[in-house]
């Protein structure tokens, strides 16, 4: 390691940006959007999910991250000030690099009926977004359905999915990232695959 990669350019800005990103893909479940990146996060981590790290992330903020290797994990710490922990159990983001790793959403922190807000959200990298395996999308936010697109979910993602939405108000908000580019899709969202 030869130093830390820089953050936003400019910080606060930056974070502001991204931000209003976030809430726009989230008020509008499916749609891709592009947030504010950094421009060279440290490998494994896709700019999306960085710019995810670098505004929402603080040091009261337990990340489970998959194996994202000791740079990754320096410039988390060094940038967010988050606290790493070793079980995705106890973690308020769970950042998966590589979608084979991705723990079932059982594992994760779903929240209770007093305090839905007490669940984990987690940001999974994917291939590509826009391409790959069709999705009908469902729920607040979309009018009628929506198709989304998404290459390198994991095998078991559409169950995980059906699950946690059995279990609203509680279950997880999910953001998959490809590249600079994310996707939203809270636990309101009903998720089927479509045949094409």
């Amino acid at each position: 390691m030869t130093g830390l990669a820089a953050g936003f350019a400019s910080p606060v800005r930056d974070a502001q940006r991204a931000f209003r990103s976030l809430l726009e893909a989230l008020a509008r479940p499916g749609s891709i959007v592009v947030p504010c990146a950094p421009p060279t996060p440290p490998a494994p981590l896709p700019p999306a999910m960085a710019a995810v790290a670098l505004t929402l992330l603080d040091g009261d903020t337990p990340l489970w991250l998959d194996d994202g290797g000791a740079e990754a994990r320096a410039w988390l710490r060094f940038h967010c000030g988050c606290r790493l922990v070793d079980d995705p159990g106890e973690a308020s983001f769970v950042f998966v690099t590589a979608a084979s790793r991705t723990p079932p959403h059982a594992r994760l922190r779903a929240g209770s009926d007093e305090y839905p807000d007490r669940s984990a959200t987690l940001v999974l990298a994917v291939q590509a977004l826009g391409e790959g395996e069709a999705f009908a999308l469902s729920g607040p936010g979309i009018d009628g359905t929506r198709e989304l697109r998404a290459a390198g979910v994991p095998a078991r993602f559409v169950a995980d999915r059906a699950e946690n939405h059995r279990l609203f108000p509680r279950g997880v908000d999910t953001l998959l990232v490809a590249g600079a580019r994310l996707v939203a899709l809270p636990r309101s969202t009903s998720l089927s695959p479509l045949e094409r």
